[in-house]
């Protein structure tokens, strides 16, 4: 079984963040392990509080990780503090890592700050360049790039200034278009677009993590970016169409729902 490597926040509620990413990993048919580096007091409805791990606490799982079974690919979620990036991308560096697909949270769902906004800089000189894909949603590509963001050509634009960062490749999602949605996938020379037509739900609690965690496992299993991104895309869209009407707020996707439908154990 292939070994992946997810590092990133704890969701209580279990819809977002290492939970969807470990989830996303086992329907992949992947053996997920995991480095948490914030445990944060969530739900549906709301954000109560974070509580970030030490430095010290991030690099012993990394060590323990990587020295005894080493990842084919290495997703990157929330990273909260200036010194978890720092020891990340380090760490990383150090184990010549390959195939990371880094998210660049910075909101939860209900719009809750997951990252201060002075650490965009370290993200940007620590962590995006270690990333063979990076994925930012238009907020956050907006945060990154430092422009604003209104139409596929301007997700374009940034895409070009992020890729100058020093990722192999960019992902620019835009789910928060009106109307379909449409993602900008650009590898330094070419650009491919993924057309989505936009489900009608509320609950899409963990979208983001399930699609960056998928575009891994695919890339761990040896696809290339291209094909990665877009069978992580119909994944996606498949787990949002038949997302999970639990809680009271955005409810998460189903990310096993292919498999409970071949084992019979959901019926049409």
């Amino acid at each position: 079984m292939i070994p992946i490597l997810t590092i990133a926040g704890s969701d209580c509620s279990g819809g977002a963040g290492i939970q969807a990413d470990l989830k996303t990993f086992s329907a992949h048919g992947l053996f997920g392990m995991s480095v948490i580096v914030s445990v944060v007091a969530e739900n549906t409805a709301t954000v109560t509080s974070v509580e970030t791990i030490s430095e010290k606490v991030i690099i012993d799982q990394i060590n323990c990780v990587f020295d005894d079974i080493y990842p084919k690919a290495v997703k990157i979620g929330m990273l909260p503090s200036i010194e978890s990036m720092k020891a990340v991308a380090k760490k990383l560096k150090e184990y010549g890592a390959k195939n990371i697909v880094v998210d660049p949270v910075m909101y939860a769902k209900n719009g809750f700050p997951l990252m201060d906004v002075e650490n965009i800089d370290t993200l940007i000189k620590e962590v995006i360049p270690i990333a063979d894909l990076i994925t930012p949603n238009i907020p956050e590509a907006e945060a990154i790039s430092k422009m604003k963001i209104e139409t596929v050509d301007d997700m374009k634009k940034a895409c070009e200034k992020i890729i100058a960062m020093g990722p192999k490749a960019v992902l620019v999602k835009g789910g928060h278009h009106i109307g379909d949605a449409i993602d900008v996938l650009f590898d330094g020379k070419e650009y491919h677009t993924f057309k989505t037509k936009r489900i009608e739900t509320k609950n899409t609690h963990g979208t983001g993590c399930t699609l960056s965690s998928a575009i891994a496992s695919n890339l761990a299993l040896g696809f290339d970016m291209y094909n990665s991104v877009k069978s992580a895309k119909d994944y996606v869209t498949t787990a949002i169409e038949h997302s999970l009407s639990l809680g009271s707020g955005c409810g998460p996707t189903h990310h096993f729902y292919d498999l409970y439908k071949k084992a019979g154990v959901i019926k049409e």
